[in-house]
């Protein structure tokens, strides 16, 4: 294949990124200085390296391997809340609004509506292993960086408001409707500061403020 079409499907891969879009990106490198294509490409080829998953809440961040993030190795995170998010983009801006002080789950993506079987990159599995976990013996949870003592109170699902991310809300609450009737934690959803049609990654602060404190 031309280096150009194959670089360009590459980019096509990206969320978002098009035909038109991917080429542009092409050319653009062409036209940089030789150093810069070096540089963009050692830096990819290194990201694999520093950057790791936190083994509790599955967020890309620069650490060591089965090291956990600042948040779920910090002492002073509410551990009777756990957040769900869909991608490390809305992590990102929930913590960038200040508004939520507890725990999160990084589900991996959105439950597809057409099809009742659950895609790989959804990590069902971990969330219900990491609620009952907290849920019934929070101290086991010390070994992993947790303080011990808390018992998890709520589970908030914090998804787009979109038909995929209604339904997979729905998917959630079936999921972990047996572990909530052994151990009684809530499950609520994010208000309704979200419009509809909303994407949470590029929700303002005063958005997110007003969607976790109408949660039900």
């Amino acid at each position: 294949m031309d280096p150009i079409e194959k670089l360009t499907e590459y980019f096509k891969e990206f969320p978002g990124i098009g035909e038109r879009q991917a080429k542009r990106f092409v050319y653009f490198l062409l036209h940089k200085n030789p150093n810069y294509a070096k540089e963009l490409g050692d830096s990819i080829l290194k990201l694999k390296d520093i950057i790791h998953q936190c083994p509790s809440c599955f967020l890309f961040f620069k650490g060591e391997q089965n090291q956990l993030c600042d948040v779920c190795s910090n002492t002073k995170t509410n551990r009777t809340s756990l957040l769900i998010v869909e991608k490390d983009a809305d992590y990102e801006n929930i913590k960038r609004s200040k508004n939520y002080s507890g725990m999160y789950f990084i589900l991996g993506g959105l439950a597809p509506i057409v099809t009742k079987e659950t895609p790989s990159f959804l990590r069902l599995k971990e969330l219900q292993s990491i609620v009952e976990g907290r849920s019934k013996n929070p101290a086991r949870n010390a070994s992993h960086g947790d303080s011990g003592g808390d018992n998890l109170d709520e589970v908030i699902i914090a998804l787009s408001l979109n038909p995929q991310g209604e339904h997979t809300d729905m998917y959630l609450r079936e999921q972990l409707s047996s572990l909530q009737n052994k151990y009684g934690f809530k499950i609520v959803s994010l208000g309704r500061g979200l419009s509809t049609g909303t994407e949470l990654e590029y929700s303002d602060g005063e958005t997110i403020k007003n969607a976790l404190k109408n949660r039900a």
